[in-house]
């Protein structure tokens, strides 16, 4: 028997929900995984319906690709979902091709708006499965209009490269509390140390069972996003902000870099993970709810990061819902928030103290061209240029005006989408 032979039908069901929620908006996807459909299931029944969906948002473009020509008209919304599924299960997932078929058609059969398409939806499939597994195709792994805006951004080549890595699924990235316990964490949980310090292990489960979790040794955070907050080059005793600070990784690094940090963040949902965490790693922060751009505290430090609200598209690799949840507008909308916040910050930081600003996104507007409007604006600022190798930024990443725009290809087995750079305020 395979790995998901005997998973039943209200796995797959809630695997349908998860999809059409990760689709449907921003955030639909988390909300889903939280709500009723996923609370209801086993942790295995669960798990497999994460993985499914997770693995049919890889693949979006290249399943709507083959079941294209298969369609001669636009079918109900939750029939394209089973169809989706249903193919990934026939190629993609430790799925017998008779389970993948016969679970989706089944789940077809239980409702009535879907009744009717159970014959359509079996032909398909069964005509998928003596077609073959379809070649991903970097040029409709990523939606149309983010490929042309990559590739008028940088060039086709490298826009095909990006795309390459939607369908692959990453390894988890930790970092450790102390350093130096890197190379011992490394072997501990069957990985290896990244450049800069990151540990990348190909380790799966419950993440709370894998060793040195209970002793506050390590915590998730993606090699990309934990370079930023090592461009602060952070001292002991000394003072740092984090503004937008959940889920918390760059307040962690920060805290155990020995600095005297605030971690600030609109959202006291999202800050529970961030005081959770802080508890288990035994470090401290003075954690606050308020929102960055009209916090009324009067401090200045010694280093602000400022990882702003963003697009997030260069987080497709562990959030592939990113990219089709999201909508050309939305990267105009967050650039307007995006200087405003940074006008804010550039208060907070102390004469002759430094300011990274941060966004895991690959749009330009969200990166180069906010630094260079602050810049602009706020004559008081200078650039202070990243040297190659410097964190852990890949030496392709860095670009002539010394910030980084980190490409998920920029690092063998991958790496999130970033765009960093570090300003200092003029003594």
């Amino acid at each position: 028997m395979s790995e998901h032979e005997d998973i039943g039908l209200p796995a797959r069901e809630a695997a349908a929900q998860f999809l059409e929620a990760a689709l449907s908006r921003r955030t639909g996807l988390d909300e889903a995984l939280a709500g009723s459909a996923g609370r209801g299931l086993a942790p295995r029944d669960r798990a497999f319906a994460r993985a499914l969906t997770m693995a049919a948002l890889r693949r979006l473009g290249t399943i709507d690709r083959a079941l294209a020509p298969k369609l001669q008209r636009e079918p109900p919304e939750r029939v394209r979902t089973l169809l989706r599924l249903g193919m990934t299960q026939l190629f993609w997932m430790d799925v017998p091709d008779h389970a993948a078929v016969s679970t989706t058609v089944a789940i077809a059969d239980r409702l009535k708006p879907t009744r009717s398409f159970k014959g359509l939806i079996n032909a398909i499939l069964r005509g998928l499965q003596r077609d073959g597994r379809p070649a991903d195709d970097p040029e409709t792994l990523a939606p149309s209009w983010l490929m042309a805006r990559w590739q008028a951004a940088y060039g086709p080549e490298q826009a095909r490269a990006i795309a390459a890595a939607i369908a692959d699924e990453p390894a988890t990235d930790l970092s450790a509390r102390d350093p130096a316990d890197a190379a011992a964490l490394a072997e501990l949980l069957e990985g290896e140390v990244l450049p800069g310090g990151s540990i990348r292990t190909r380790k799966r489960g419950d993440l709370a069972e894998w060793p040195a979790f209970d002793e506050g040794r390590w915590w998730v955070q993606d090699a990309g996003a934990a370079i930023p907050t090592r461009l602060l080059d952070v001292q002991p005793g000394e003072t740092a902000l984090d503004l937008c600070a959940a889920p918390g990784g760059k307040t962690l690094q920060l805290a155990a870099a020995g600095a005297s940090v605030v971690a600030l963040d609109r959202s006291a949902d999202r800050l529970t993970r961030v005081t959770e965490n802080l508890a288990r790693l035994k470090l401290t922060a003075e954690v606050i709810t308020a929102d960055a751009r009209s916090w009324p505290d009067k401090r200045t430090f010694d280093a602000v990061l400022l990882d702003a609200p963003c697009s997030a598209t260069g987080t497709f690799r562990r959030h592939p819902d990113v990219l089709w949840a999201a909508a050309p507008g939305d990267i105009a909308s967050l650039a307007t928030v995006q200087a405003r916040m940074l006008d804010s910050a550039a208060a907070r930081v102390k004469p002759g103290g430094r300011l990274v600003y941060c966004v895991c996104s690959l749009e330009p507007e969200e990166g180069e061209a906010q630094v260079r409007g602050f810049l602009t604006r706020h004559p008081e600022f200078t650039t202070a240029p990243v040297t190659a190798g410097e964190g852990g930024a890949p030496a392709a990443s860095i670009n002539p005006e010394g910030w980084l725009r980190i490409l998920p290809h920029h690092l063998e087995g991958g790496i999130d989408g970033f765009f960093a750079a570090r300003m200092v305020r003029k003594g």
